[in-house]
């Protein structure tokens, strides 16, 4: 595997957490406020973090980055945060093999926002992908 082609293991193996993410979580909401889960599952995840950066040498002074990326990094946290919020409240009172697919309608999104921001151009082969994503969950909120 070369170094370009690891993007493909870390996004698929990603994909795999995500799913077990929705299942562990729809288990341990159950008796308990969506908010206050989502503020535990984050603690949690500090922690783990917090360990993985010290232990593997990684830390280095965030004090030392630049305004553009503290600036960045603090919007992707709050919308991090606020997807995981409207997520744990979905769950709580949705079914997840409903509520997952929704959520992925972010693969939409990402797309048309990269396109727009980033200056990406999706190739017609990567559209159609796309677009079929979008039927997809299309499919999956219409009511029977």
């Amino acid at each position: 595997m070369t170094t370009s082609d690891s993007w493909f293991y870390w996004a698929f193996f990603s994909a795999v957490f995500a799913a077990c993410t929705a299942i562990f979580a729809k288990i341990g909401i159950r008796g308990i406020d969506s908010d206050l889960a989502t503020l535990i599952r984050t603690v949690i995840i500090l922690v783990v973090l917090a360990l993985f950066v010290g232990l593997s040498g990684k830390w280095t002074n965030p004090f030392a980055f630049s305004g553009k990326t503290w600036l960045f990094l603090a919007l992707s946290g709050l919308a991090t945060g606020a997807s995981w919020v409207c997520y744990f409240r979905a769950l709580k009172v949705g079914e997840a093999s409903k509520v997952a697919p929704i959520d992925k309608l972010s693969l939409v999104l990402v797309a048309v926002f990269a396109v727009a921001f980033l200056g990406e151009r999706p190739s017609l082969r990567e559209w159609t992908g796309i677009l079929m994503v979008a039927g997809g969950v299309l499919v999956l909120t219409l009511k029977r």
